[in-house]
């Protein structure tokens, strides 16, 4: 059997940090490790993504989150 894990990249530069990206990235781990998500995720923390306007951002799959929180990034897990 094939295990398929989600990869999540998180940014972690200076703006994004600021804009709560350490928040974000905690919320998401406690969020996913309950339920149909649980063992399914992969959080990868990066550096500055040079998006800095639309911080924080979130990268799932091929989608990219921009001014993102848990909730979205949560409906996008789901989608994906």
């Amino acid at each position: 059997m094939k295990h398929v894990r989600k990869l999540v990249f998180i940014c972690t530069g200076s703006d994004c940090k600021k804009a709560g990206a350490k928040k974000l990235s905690k919320d998401l781990k406690g969020l996913t490790d309950e339920g149909d998500l649980k063992g399914s995720c992969k959080f990868i923390k990066t550096k500055c993504m040079d998006m800095c306007k639309t911080a924080p951002n979130v990268i799932v799959g091929d989608y990219f989150c921009k001014k993102t929180s848990a909730p979205k990034v949560l409906d996008q897990l789901k989608k994906s």
